[in-house]
């Protein structure tokens, strides 16, 4: 039962046998290769605080191993936070202006070819029509270089006030941010690429590395980027769940799971959005998800909406829609929702099984937010728009979403849960290494 282009499981559910059709297996044709010495450079830029404006955040601060590679956060703190996952407080000495307006994604899988659209309203995605192949909110601006989507990706955090920069006039990276100034010599990249040049560990690892780069001078953040992408794709490669085993006809899954999978492929209908190997469609649909926090605006509006899909597309048909996300993991990657609403799985599920009257009913408490000057619940009194825009209702009993739920935790890998390299010990800044324990 191996090498099959399209599966066909034979589930056995309370003695009746049923057929169900399952996605392929994966194998290593999914995933882009990946140079080992390449993700090592990357795993030290991804833990090195140095990226960020004020030295304090990297990449970890919000995508930890322990925390299933996000925050623990349902919004979270970048620049102006101290400590790490449900412990991360504002620093009285540098208060945030306000939360990171969405839920940090998870980073499982995200070398694999199909990923060509990231972010929760996909403003970048894979674009042929485009001169570099990519369309991004920088446009012509934005740079070439890029190995991956995914390295571009990796571009935007380090410009965002709240999440690493810091703000305006703290320092170097901010103020060019601040004036606009992002490409070419003393735009924001690169004085952070000079920084990382000017260490001889990074510099001696980049031009080995990179056959491009012949001294550090060469070295411009797109170098980072590429490293940083190589990491997160070796790393956070999942592809050995039970349910893997299932696809690969090695094993089936023990009850409940078993019968929330029939579920999912079923009649709950879960797979009409998340299908295929990754269990998404990589489309957006409006989920009716509470909207707490900031909502995403620009600084001059004064709304806490975040309008998901419709900012980038400005298509109506786009309000409120935000990107399936992948549901490999998902056991691990709590709170959820664009917004990160919910911390808890099961509750999750039911409220998403029927958005329009769990709208009604969501509670602040469901959350998991630092403690924080601001009115988080602002938008929560004018949902009805976001509720209108649901597209999906499905009545589950509790049984049901049991055995969803032990599906879904079928969906866990332990090669993923901490990863393959592992947290560094130290980094050639010398600056700290974020560590949950």
């Amino acid at each position: 039962m191996t090498g099959w282009t399209k599966t066909t499981v034979l589930v056995i559910w309370g003695g009746a046998a049923a057929a169900e059709d399952l996605p392929a297996p994966l194998s290593d044709a999914d995933f882009a290769p990946v140079r080992l010495e390449e993700a090592l450079l990357g795993q030290k830029l991804f833990y090195d605080p140095i990226l960020s404006g004020n030295r304090e955040v990297s990449c970890a601060t919000c995508h930890h191993p322990d925390l299933g590679t996000g925050d623990g956060l349902s919004l979270g703190i970048g620049d102006g936070g101290i400590g790490l996952g449900p412990d991360r407080i504002a620093d009285p000495a540098n208060m945030p202006e306000q939360r990171i307006p969405r839920n940090a994604p998870a980073l499982f899988n995200l070398g694999a070819h199909e990923f060509t659209v990231m972010f929760h309203d996909g403003r970048i995605e894979v674009d042929p029509a485009r001169p570099g192949g990519l369309r991004t909110p920088l446009d012509d601006d934005m740079v070439s270089g890029f190995a991956s989507l995914l390295s571009a990706q990796t571009m935007f955090p380090v410009l965002s006030p709240d999440e690493m920069a810091g703000h305006y006039s703290e320092n170097d990276v901010a103020a060019a941010v601040r004036r606009g100034v992002i490409t070419g010599p003393g735009g924001a990249w690169d004085i952070i690429a000079r920084r990382v040049a000017d260490i001889p560990a990074y510099a001696d690892a980049f031009t080995a590395v990179y056959d491009h780069l012949d001294i550090p001078d060469q070295i411009d953040f797109a170098d980072i980027s590429n490293a940083i992408a190589a990491f997160v794709a070796y790393e956070w490669r999942s592809d050995t769940t039970p349910f893997d085993a299932v696809l690969r006809g090695q094993a089936r899954l023990p009850e409940p799971a078993a019968t929330g999978m029939m579920l999912f492929y079923g009649d709950a209908g879960c797979a009409s959005c998340h299908s295929g190997p990754f269990l998404t469609d990589h489309d957006f649909h409006a989920m009716g998800a509470p909207q707490i926090g900031p909502g995403k605006a620009a600084r001059f509006e004064t709304h806490t909406r975040d309008e998901g899909r419709f900012r980038v597309t400005g298509n109506a048909d786009d309000l409120y829609a935000f990107r399936t996300p992948s549901l490999r993991n998902v056991a691990l990657t709590a709170p959820y929702g664009h917004a990160g609403a919910h911390r808890d799985l099961r509750a999750f599920v039911q409220a998403h099984a029927d958005p329009v009257p769990a709208l009604k009913r969501y509670d602040l408490a469901a959350a998991v937010l630092p403690d924080l000057p601001v009115d988080d619940a602002r938008e929560l009194e004018g949902s009805d728009a976001i509720a209108a825009a649901a597209q999906y209702r499905v009545d589950l009993s509790a049984e049901d979403i049991t055995a969803l739920v032990a599906f879904l935790d079928a969906l866990t890998d332990p090669a993923a849960m901490t990863g393959r390299l592992g947290v560094p010990d130290a980094l050639p800044s010398g600056l700290p290494v974020a560590q949950l324990r």
